[in-house]
């Protein structure tokens, strides 16, 4: 990663994918004042989010999608035309719901967890990859950034746990370095990156924030902002590579 001197990245089109949950949300609105010009492609599955997004902002696109299956991930693409992006955004993840805790044991693990966690955390990100990274800008730097987690390295893995989301998180690790070897061929000044949000107040965070040190539980607005600072200041030599919401590298 480049040093505090640099050149941030400018951006004039770009797609946010999760644009419904508080992430996506807030990084929307961090670049849309940072970015004026720019115009952000939105894909959510909340048709009130998306209306309402589209009625109050003449440069923000929504997209609806029925789900996040391929067939509605490879359309979503048709839909943005010909278009070529500055930035793309996978703003998506899961960690638990109603149903689904994280294991502390081998007796917690399912093959149902591992099922749901692996479409959502892993899968998803890959079709959105095989989709829409053939349309980043290739007369210039642009980025496509997914955001992953610290757990999802091996090497720092200390305390065990959470079977199904750690290895999602490893494996999706393995698809964005895969992806980012790739691209490398034909976008010389692509960047394919994991970005790891750190704990972010929200719905995927409430039941386990009593164990966050002090100052280290953002609001989704203070993320999106390190979010973007980190993304500023990565280079093609990032290209593969996953960083922390403080700009250090995570280690593999």
């Amino acid at each position: 990663m480049t040093p505090d001197f640099h050149r941030p990245h400018s951006f004039q089109h770009v797609a946010v994918f999760g644009s419904s949950g508080a992430i996506g949300q807030a990084l929307i609105k961090k670049l849309l004042q940072s970015h004026p010009d720019v115009h952000i492609h939105c894909f959510s599955r909340r048709s009130s989010q998306v209306s309402l997004m589209q009625a109050s902002l003449s440069n923000v696109t929504c997209y609806q999608l029925a789900g996040y299956d391929e067939d509605d991930i490879a359309q979503a693409a048709k839909q943005t035309g010909d278009t070529h992006f500055d930035l793309i955004v996978i703003a998506t993840g899961m960690l638990h719901d109603e149903h689904i805790r994280p294991e502390k044991s081998l007796r917690e693990v399912s093959a149902d967890k591992f099922h749901q966690l692996f479409t959502v955390n892993t899968i998803i990100p890959a079709m959105i990859a095989k989709h829409f990274l053939p349309r980043l800008h290739r007369k210039k730097p642009a980025v496509f950034a997914v955001l992953s987690a610290r757990v999802g390295s091996i090497t720092d893995n200390r305390l065990g746990g959470w079977y199904a989301y750690r290895a999602s998180k490893a494996a999706l690790n393995m698809v964005i370095k895969n992806a980012a070897i790739e691209t490398g061929r034909t976008h010389q000044q692509a960047i394919v990156a994991g970005l790891h949000p750190g704990t972010v107040d929200s719905q995927l965070s409430k039941p386990f924030q009593d164990n966050v040190p002090p100052g280290q539980l953002f609001s989704p607005e203070q993320s999106a902002g390190h979010l973007l600072s980190v993304i500023d200041r990565l280079t093609p030599e990032d290209s593969g590579k996953c960083f922390a919401w403080d700009g250090k590298e995570i280690a593999p």
